[in-house]
């Protein structure tokens, strides 16, 4: 134990030491971790951007191949599989609830398959997600070949 010429014992930190390494320790830790709470339907925004995505690249892969593309859904599972031109993929929905078709109405079981031919798709339809908070909509229009995400709070 070393004593200053004061006589006051010299172990330990000061009090400027000790917030100099918190405010350190804060500012790397803020950089480092920008966002530590994450949205309760992040994923489920991510999951519309993705099929929004996927519906855009079937499309304009149908038309400019003049090929037959087909996206399956299947509900029990809660895959979409599709075929593009790369050959076949598969990508889980965890939040998939129905997909509203004009020919079908709501369909919510089984497998349904959307074909997307050399015109593009043959008729306009949704995908609908299903959150905690939210409920997402893609809409996707056979006419022009966009798609809209709608987000919706739910009541």
């Amino acid at each position: 134990m070393g004593t200053l010429k004061t006589g006051i014992c010299s172990k330990g930190f000061t009090l400027l030491e000790l917030i100099l390494v918190i405010f350190i320790l804060s500012l790397v830790l803020a950089l480092s971790f920008p966002n530590f709470t994450l949205e309760k339907d992040g994923k489920l925004k991510s999951e519309a951007g993705r099929i929004a995505s996927i519906l855009r690249y079937l499309n304009d892969s149908a038309i400019s191949t003049k090929e037959l593309h087909t996206m399956k859904v299947n509900f029990k599972e809660k895959v979409m599989r599709y075929k593009g031109p790369e050959g076949e993929k598969a990508e889980k929905i965890d939040n998939l609830s129905r997909i509203t078709l004009q020919s079908r109405g709501d369909v919510s079981e089984g497998e349904l398959t959307v074909f997307f031919g050399p015109s593009g798709a043959g008729e306009n339809f949704s995908i609908h997600l299903t959150g905690v908070e939210l409920s997402m909509t893609v809409v996707f229009s056979a006419l022009s070949g966009r798609v809209k995400v709608i987000a919706q709070e739910k009541t």
